[in-house]
């Protein structure tokens, strides 16, 4: 069946995007253990940060081993040994890693630590060059991004969620007087989630995702992927630095919030976690905001779902602050910021290079009001930038390997390569706010939006010279 007319294949799309959960989980309760191992080993805030660069760079390392086991047996190693097949390892490998938690623990080593960190994102490197074509490819291409953008806010279920058990595991519940961390109490959560890891590889080994989708299969004969190599569309290239910092501005806007609220407003770090989950539930906010028209083709409908969905998600964020006795006072104003969210996505209108340029241009703003003002309106708009990045990635992603064809897969593992840059722009702006302040280390976030905002600009005419307009395919769709 055509791409172009195939509907959404729920039945598969369902069991594959728990692993997005999973992903979100890990990466944002390193923003937690993040100030607790600075405390914990006596480190600064540019050696904290290597939490991040073992993580992050982990995906990179583990793209590298994929080309080089790809080259030595001169073929694609997810293509022999299928998609459904490439995941599962890729979970048993994460909950290889989770295990490593537990001598680090009782050993109290921050190197054993991170090697935990660096094994499980190894997993999630191998996942993600799976699972994030396979979202596009199983339903029609015009609404590819949208169906990422879901899978992606259901990876941000998981960024809401994740700061919070990790919080509670060392300190507590948010009404303890308790403030003394202690790294021992790390190693629960970490090995209930290495068991969940290997629940979900057995459960997706039985699951009806194919081996091989039909979209893939389809694109392999594509006439228009006649170049010899992914490295050979520039559009694969500038999305590349694209991802490189995206996943940094991300990233590092969340890993260096804790010590700004410490060392600047005064917050304990106990406290932090329920800002640190608003973050990462704005991203969720935005991708349950972007995913409506993965769900139906009737305008009205989707008029109503862009109001209705940021709103839901909102929801869940608060309830499960609410049922982990955090205080809400300070969230409802947040309401009001989520209004410029959906008028932003209204103005997209579905093309995502119009997208990526219109939330860059946003998230340039917010760092700019944190970086203007103090107190609680400089933490709400740091924290809104978890909204204006909501989207990119499904943007960046669907831009990038558009036209690849058979080069897909090839093209995707370069683009998860990329996703070191969470680990190296995290690093760059914590050694900055050592130099000069935390407060004034946003610049290095500005200077990420920007090239994203260049790269809108630059893509849309390399694309319509391969003959492939966003525009026209969304008109069409509908």
């Amino acid at each position: 069946m055509s791409t172009s007319t195939a509907k959404t294949n729920w039945a598969q799309f369902i069991p594959l995007v728990t692993v997005f959960f999973f992903w979100g989980f890990v990466a944002a309760s390193n923003d937690i253990l993040i100030p607790v191992f600075r405390k914990a080993f006596d480190l600064t805030q540019g050696q904290s940060q290597l939490v991040s660069v073992a993580f992050y760079v982990a995906y990179t390392v583990g793209s590298i081993i994929y080309m080089i086991i790809s080259y030595l047996t001169k073929g694609d190693l997810i293509n022999r040994i299928g998609y459904k097949n490439s995941l599962a390892l890729g979970l048993v490998i994460s909950a290889l890693g989770t295990l490593l938690f537990y001598p680090a623990a009782n050993m109290h080593s921050f190197p054993l630590m991170l090697s935990g960190l660096f094994t499980v994102a190894l997993g999630f490197s191998l996942q993600q060059t799976v699972a994030n074509p396979l979202a596009i490819a199983l339903g029609p291409i015009t609404t590819g991004s949208q169906r990422l953008t879901l899978a992606g806010g259901i990876n941000n279920l998981g960024t809401t969620i994740g700061p919070l058990i990790v919080s509670f595991a060392i300190f507590g519940a948010a009404t303890s007087t308790n403030t003394e961390m202690s790294i021992e109490s790390v190693k629960t959560p970490y090995l209930v989630l290495g068991a969940a890891f290997l629940i979900v590889a057995v459960m997706l080994k039985m699951s009806s995702i194919p081996d091989k989708p039909a979209a893939v299969v389809e694109a392999e004969g594509d006439s228009n992927a006649s170049r010899s190599s992914a490295l050979k569309y520039p559009q694969l290239i500038l999305g590349m630095i694209g991802i490189f910092v995206y996943v940094g501005v991300e990233v590092s806007t969340a890993s260096n919030l804790p010590a700004y609220m410490e060392g600047n407003l005064g917050f304990q770090t106990k406290d932090i976690a329920p800002f640190i989950s608003l973050y990462w539930a704005s991203l969720m906010i935005g991708r349950w905001t972007g995913a409506v028209e993965a769900f139906t083709d009737n305008m009205n409908t989707q008029k109503y779902l862009r109001f209705l969905a940021p709103y839901l998600a909102f929801g869940v964020f608060l309830a499960v602050n609410k049922f982990m006795d955090h205080d809400l006072s300070h969230f409802y104003i947040y309401a009001v910021i989520i209004l410029v969210l959906i008028a932003a996505d209204m103005a997209s209108k579905g093309n995502p290079a119009r997208m990526l340029l219109i939330f860059s241009i946003l998230g340039i703003v917010a760092l700019l009001v944190g970086m203007a003002t103090t107190g609680m309106t400089s933490v709400y708009a740091f924290t809104s930038v978890g909204l204006f990045c909501s989207t990119l990635w499904p943007c960046i992603f669907t831009l990038a390997i558009s036209g690849l064809g058979k080069h897909t897969s090839q093209g995707s593992s370069f683009l998860i390569m990329m996703i070191m840059g969470g680990g190296f722009v995290s690093l760059l702006q914590g050694y900055v706010a050592d130099v000069v302040s935390i407060h004034s280390s946003y610049i290095v976030g500005v200077l990420c939006f920007a090239y994203l905002a260049f790269y809108a600009w630059k893509v849309t005419g390399i694309l319509k010279e391969q003959g492939i307009d966003f525009d026209k395919k969304i008109s069409g769709g509908h």
